[in-house]
């Protein structure tokens, strides 16, 4: 498919399907802004998609599994924001940082927050274990009754991925 076409194929979707998923992300969320904004992001990914022209049969199905998985993000970075307006709330406001460095903030907590999704579930755990909880190899190998060897292991991928994303 030229690009002309898939313009055109993207264009004509944006058309017929903007207004129900527009309803369909405002149903959903109750905000109308922010409704409107992930519908024009949903339309922008599938600008960029290399399955525009597997769509001439149902259109939705795509258009909806697009929509869905900036919905889990749009989700998520509320919950993300959240916790970091509640942990701002608990610091003196003297030392609090600007709104820019906020914003700042808020992007690395959800690429941390991403990376942590990316692992596999123990991995995460033992890691979350022995950086939050302040645990011990053996703390951890008790608890999850594995061999603190293996806690060792996946506390080292779970650490060697936090610096290759650092990179």
């Amino acid at each position: 498919m030229t690009d002309l076409s898939a313009r055109q194929t993207v264009e004509a979707l944006y058309l017929a399907h903007h207004g129900w998923l527009r309803g369909w992300f405002r149903r959903r969320l109750g905000d109308a802004f922010a409704s409107a904004d992930l519908a024009h992001d949903t339309f922008l990914r599938l600008m960029t998609s290399r399955r525009v022209h597997a769509l001439r049969d149902e259109p939705r199905a795509l258009i909806t599994h697009i929509a869905k998985g900036l919905l889990v993000d749009h989700w998520r970075r509320r919950d993300v924001e959240q916790a970091y307006l509640d942990a701002l709330a608990r610091v003196p406001e003297a030392v609090a940082p600007s709104p820019e460095a906020g914003v700042l903030i808020v992007e690395a907590l959800l690429r941390v927050d991403a990376l942590l999704d990316s692992l596999p579930a123990f991995t995460r755990d033992v890691f979350l274990m022995a950086q939050l909880d302040g645990m011990t190899l053996r703390e951890i190998a008790e608890r999850t009754g594995k061999p603190a060897i293996t806690v060792r292991r996946h506390i080292h991928r779970a650490l060697m991925a936090c610096m290759l994303a650092a990179e």
